[in-house]
């Protein structure tokens, strides 16, 4: 995998740049959309492409339990078996080990932890995890990490990032020489300054591929966010791609992009359409709302979405109201689509040198009240 910095805005830290992945480039900064369990919810693989999708982020702990990596392996991996030809970039799991798995136990050999879909006990390492990425046929590949919640001391915050620097150095141990797939070292630390400073300094010294930002967006005030992503700024290099995981509203990517971060993913887009809730050029609003019960208008007027040309929020508002599938297929849709013409937009004005000036006008339209 290689990054190209093509093009950094004259005024903001944003940046324009290319992935060069096994299957194809993608384009930063780019927001992926997340397919946790080989499917990004209510949406086919073409509707992906369609969307303009350029990568999607599916969840190794899932796909290890369910149908299985090697199931998947023997399928002729990913790609093949969800029928996605553009890249793939799979989590390691870490963040689900350390939330939604029961009986989870983190020591220096790696997590021992019981399923949480039939309880049955199992034990990882760093450098199993890497294998399973490869197995599945990842083209981005995460390094196993100790995710932390949100409030956390200072020593739990020390141990855990300790604890991730020890696994990313064995699991870059056992990558080996430089592949066609990238490998993405994952900096926690919480939101403590010199933990964050630290956690970079070491992962730089051992020259992954990528650099991803995680144990953000757990709950912390946004305001200490910004002062963590202002110092991975200054100490990550700057020739590589960086990764602001679980990050996905409008106003917060455009944000963040100008903090200088070039990837993001979030399943909160997809969810909230699921339950009606949906962007527009003017702000979010929720579908399921009884003032669109008669509205014959499209989602945004502004947008070319194949649910704008074709449904009113009418319509739309009764399939979500009826519980139809069709509802949440249309909403979910429209939200990616809104995503990707979004950075798509970013990545023109960054080029033109006017990012300042787009984000400041998006974020006052999006927040405009009638």
């Amino acid at each position: 995998m290689r990054f190209q910095l093509i093009h950094q805005d004259t005024l903001t830290k944003a940046r324009k740049g290319k992935i060069l992945t096994p299957h194809g480039s993608v384009l930063t900064p780019v927001f992926m959309p997340v397919g946790t369990q080989a499917t990004v919810k209510s949406l086919s693989s073409e509707e992906l492409e369609e969307i303009g999708a350029q990568v999607i982020l599916c969840n190794t702990y899932h796909l290890y339990l369910r149908p299985g990596y090697k199931v998947i392996e023997k399928l002729g991996g990913l790609h093949k078996f969800m029928n996605w030809e553009s890249s793939i970039l799979t989590d390691s799991g870490g963040y689900q080990l350390f939330s939604i798995s029961s009986l989870q136990k983190a020591k220096k050999e790696g997590v021992s932890f019981r399923s949480h879909i039939d309880g049955s006990l199992h034990f990882l390492t760093p450098e199993q995890v890497v294998e399973i990425q490869l197995a599945l046929g990842s083209d981005i590949v995460m390094v196993l990490d100790q995710c932390t919640g949100y409030p956390i001391t200072y020593g739990k915050a020390k141990a855990a990032l300790d604890r991730t620097i020890n696994w990313a150095e064995r699991s870059k141990k056992y990558w080996g020489e430089k592949r066609e797939e990238g490998l993405f070292g994952i900096l926690q630390g919480s939101i403590f300054p010199d933990l964050r400073k630290k956690g970079s300094e070491e992962l730089a010294e051992m020259d992954f591929d990528g650099y991803a930002l995680g144990g953000l967006s757990v709950g912390e005030p946004y305001s200490l966010r910004r002062e963590i992503l202002n110092c991975a700024d200054e100490c990550l290099p700057s020739d590589k791609p960086r990764y602001l995981m679980g990050v996905g509203t409008p106003e917060e990517i455009l944000d963040c992009i100008q903090l200088g971060i070039d990837m993001f993913d979030c399943a909160l887009p997809t969810r909230i359409a699921r339950n009606g809730t949906v962007f527009t050029s003017k702000g979010k609003i929720n579908l399921r709302n009884a003032s669109y019960r008669e509205d014959p208008h499209p989602i945004d007027s502004e947008c070319q979405c194949y649910t704008c040309k074709n449904y009113s929020r009418a319509y739309l508002r009764h399939l979500l109201l009826a519980k139809e599938i069709l509802g949440a297929r249309l909403t979910t849709y429209h939200n990616l689509y809104f995503l990707a013409r979004l950075v798509d937009k970013a990545r023109e004005a960054i080029a033109e040198d006017k990012f300042k000036d787009f984000k400041e006008n998006f974020i006052q339209k999006f927040n405009y009240k009638k």
